[in-house]
């Protein structure tokens, strides 16, 4: 009987969600979807020393936001509660001793001074960076050194503790990666990691395996920065006689900065002008605010596009995908090897692509918060209406504004030279004319408006360019906006005879 598809994302309650996290998040949760299986979320907060305040609800929100919502996590509950992992700190402990009594693991004694005395005196120009592993551990103070009389007698003096992995020498640990194929680690090039820290909390690299396993996860998915823990991990498995259980693993690509070169990073996208994370962030130590692509404007349903196509496709030229395309079509095993380059145009373009297959009804309740910022009431069919004039133009929410706030307020003149450079006198008689003829108008129409416009042009000789485009700067304040004359109809007739009164007069 083949075992039911269990997945994890399990994010450290640190800081804002990177937009690669959310993508590791989509990854686990398309996968586990597509296989009919279970999508879990375990909050990885055993170093409490980086407990970052409002992180944990930032991820829960940021994730309701993407519409991935967790099977089973510290919110929902689940069979395998609890699903923050310092809440399970108890269960630790036995997994740690049994690995030091089956001589996989040791205590160690060494003091933050002895430590940083070893990298200093050990280090050459051949090892700037000394570790803790087999070529130096008998030189340190812990149980292999010692001897466990020894070590017995400093855990009941109180001695502060931690208990280390002994990384066995001269082996090659040898995996199959989903993505990457037959993976190869030399045991001679890693350290003998901590498993367990002196405050009796564990450290990622034993909580992952423990929790995996007590929570039948069958498949790991995870940024490739974290492949070389996976030798420690599999001989974790392998150690605590969990081997036949361990999950499938896949190591997932990086996201690249624009030219290639590099993880993105959140300093990448601030020098580049672009968000990194998927929501707002505020840290609580600095109150610096970093801005999330949800506030920059993109839909939730282009932002997993977006990402679900940094590093895989299907096979074909299709780049728009539903949720429910994405869950039918998604296969782990066409995820690229190579790291994908953040594109922020290509970006917008999704988001472009997602406003004009919304309809006008279904964007009005995300358009209207952006209009309200500035103070704007306005009834929903008004919006509407404004809505379907320039929802071309929007490639962001707050375009909605940018490109459509004449339709609400007054507007300057941004740029009166390009009335001014060409007026003359016959120009001014003709819109002053025109301007005091437009109560005739009973149809309130932009047709109505335009013939009206017509008639008045011919009878004071002018021509359409003559006269276009100081009737758009005077009714838009730029060159831009939708036709011009559906522009007069939106406003209304007393507010379009106002805004060319008041452009007349101020030339």
């Amino acid at each position: 009987m083949t075992k039911k598809v269990r997945v994890r994302f399990a994010p450290s309650p640190t800081g804002g969600l990177h937009l690669g996290g959310v993508r590791t998040v989509l990854y686990n949760y398309l996968f586990a979807k597509h296989h009919g299986g279970d999508f879990v979320l375990r909050i990885e907060d055993t170093d409490q020393t980086r407990y970052v305040a409002g992180a944990e609800q930032y991820i829960y929100d940021c994730l309701s936001w993407c519409g991935l919502e967790p099977d089973e996590s510290p919110l929902k509950g689940g069979p395998h509660a609890p699903y923050r992992q310092s809440e399970r700190k108890a269960m630790y402990y036995q997994y740690a001793k049994q690995l030091v009594d089956a001589g996989y693991a040791y205590y160690a004694f060494d003091t933050p001074e002895e430590l940083e005395a070893m990298r200093a005196n050990l280090k050459t120009e051949a090892n700037p960076t000394p570790q803790y592993d087999g070529k130096i551990r008998m030189q340190m103070r812990n149980s292999l050194a010692l001897g466990m009389e020894e070590a017995q007698h400093l855990i009941d003096a109180g001695t502060p503790y931690v208990v280390r992995i002994k990384m066995p020498q001269n082996e090659q640990v040898v995996f199959t990666d989903m993505i990457r194929g037959e993976v190869h680690f030399d045991t001679n090039l890693v350290d003998d990691k901590v498993l367990l820290k002196a405050d009796g909390m564990p450290t990622y690299h034993l909580a992952v395996v423990v929790d995996d396993y007590l929570m039948q996860i069958t498949h790991a998915f995870r940024g490739e920065e974290w492949l070389p823990s996976a030798p420690v991990h599999i001989l974790l498995w392998q150690y605590l006689g969990w081997g036949k259980a361990m999950p499938q693993w896949a190591h997932l690509p990086l996201i690249l900065k624009p030219d290639g070169h590099g993880k993105l990073s959140k300093r990448d996208g601030e020098r580049l002008g672009f968000p990194v994370f998927a929501m707002n962030w505020k840290d609580p130590k600095t109150d610096e605010e970093t801005q999330g692509f949800r506030e920059r404007g993109f839909l939730p349903e282009a932002f997993i596009n977006i990402l679900a196509m940094l590093g895989w496709n299907d096979g074909t030229e299709q780049e728009i995908f539903s949720k429910e395309e994405l869950i039918a079509k998604f296969d782990i095993g066409r995820v690229h090897k190579g790291g994908a380059k953040f594109d922020y145009e290509k970006a917008k373009w999704y988001n472009h692509q997602y406003i004009q297959r919304k309809t006008d009804a279904e964007l009005l309740p995300l358009v209207k918060p952006y209009i309200a910022a500035h103070g704007i009431t306005t009834d929903d069919a008004y919006l509407e209406k404004v809505i379907t004039l320039i929802k071309e133009r929007c490639t962001l929410l707050p375009d909605f504004w940018e490109q459509g706030h004449f339709f609400f307020t007054t507007p300057e003149i941004k740029e009166p030279a390009a009335i001014t450079d060409k007026w003359n006198e016959q120009k001014k008689a003709f819109f002053e004319s025109w301007a005091d003829g437009l109560d005739g108008i009973t149809n309130w129409t932009h047709e109505a408006i335009e013939t009206s416009f017509n008639e008045a042009m011919a009878a004071h000789g002018l021509k359409k360019g003559d006269v276009l485009l100081p009737l758009r700067f005077m009714l838009v304040g730029g060159k831009y906006g939708p036709g011009v004359f559906q522009i007069a109809e939106m406003v209304g007739k007393y507010e379009a005879r106002k805004r060319i009164v008041n452009a007349i007069s101020s030339i």
